[in-house]
This record gives structure tokens, C-alpha cells and sequence, in this order.
């Protein structure tokens, strides 16, 4: 089943008034805070639900903090509003959003780890699945790597910026999927 059929026939879309995406990475002030603007700026193109959207980290060292100044900075000058405050995932996320979306595999893992029901499981995609130049790679397969979204954390701005190269071309491939 092709990841758009899975989604769909999942998340049963046509009875939705809303849709509750998670973003996930590790201190929930780079990666996920970043894919978070980028899709809450963009859920207005889903017509048929509602998306919201938030983000959490797998760690609880930045619980109460701000985005990372170069993350912010990034996704604003790209044009993206955004107001975050740092939050961690907890096994509660699962029964409050219909979507996870993580971005590496230490994150899947801690998410996974999480989940009490097999269902809990099913909401967990890596956010690179949606990337349409990427939906051919298997999760669990020996290209897997290639779906993580690095961590810039610490790292020069162009770090920031690739990241959100990559999330802006996840996010287009996941509105495409919610689109249909």
C-alpha cells in the first residue's frame, strides 16, 4: 500500500473536521519547531479539514524555552510566522493527534517506544516519507538514513537553512497526500 492510500484509509480524512499533526525531534527547538512553521503556514491549502499543527521533543531539556535563535531565524526570513515554546512528546500525545511525524530514527525510537497500542504506532511516519523524491525508500530497509532530517543544532546557518530545504519539500509531498 502506497504511503497516500495508507494515510487515507488511517486517518479515514473525509470524516474529518480536523487533523492534528505532531512534529517530533529531539529538544524540540530546531527541526520540529521549524516543520511546524512551515506546515501551519501552508494548512490553509488543505480545504477539506482543518490542520493543526505543534511540536515536541523526545528530551526534556528545553521544556519551557523558545526555538533556537538560528532555527527562528531561519524560517522567518523564509517568510514563515511562527510562535513556539518547547514541549516534551509524552505516551498523552498519542490518544490527541492523528499524525507523528518524526525526524530521525532516534526519534521514531523514542516515539515508538511510547506507543501502549498497535494503533499509537500507526500514527508514526518520519516527516522525509512525504518528500516525494524520497517515498520510494523504505522505513525499515537499509536506506533508511536517508529519510532523517539532520539535527543543526550548534551548527552554521546553512546547516538551518538545508533543514529547511528538506522540510519544505516534505511538508509540499505531505499537503499533496492530504490534498487528495
Amino acid at each position: 500500500m502506497d504511503l497516500a492510500t495508507r494515510i487515507h484509509s488511517q486517518l479515514d480524512l473525509s470524516n474529518k473536521s480536523q487533523l492534528r499533526v505532531c512534529m517530533v525531534c529531539l529538544g524540540n527547538i530546531c527541526r520540529s519547531p521549524m516543520a511546524a512553521a512551515v506546515l501551519h503556514n501552508r494548512a490553509h491549502e488543505v480545504t477539506h479539514c482543518e490542520v493543526l499543527v505543534d511540536s515536541a521533543g523526545t528530551g526534556s531539556w528545553h521544556i519551557g524555552e523558545g526555538p533556537n535563535f538560528s532555527s527562528e531565524a531561519t524560517w522567518s526570513k523564509a517568510g514563515y510566522q511562527y510562535e513556539h515554546v518547547a514541549q516534551q512528546f509524552t505516551k498523552d500525545f498519542f490518544s490527541a493527534r492523528d499524525l507523528i511525524l518524526v525526524m530521525d530514527s532516534s526519534n521514531y525510537q523514542n516515539v515508538i517506544n511510547l506507543a501502549a497500542h498497535p494503533d499509537h504506532r500507526q500514527k508514526v511516519f518520519y516527516l522525509r516519507q512525504f518528500d516525494p523524491s524520497l517515498s520510494h525508500i523504505d522505513p525499515s530497509g537499509p536506506d533508511a538514513h536517508r529519510l532523517e532530517v539532520p539535527d543543526p543544532y550548534g551548527l552554521a546557518d546553512r546547516a538551518f537553512e538545508k533543514v529547511l530545504e528538506m522540510v519544505e519539500d516534505s511538508v509540499e509531498g505531505l499537503l499533496q497526500v492530504l490534498k487528495k
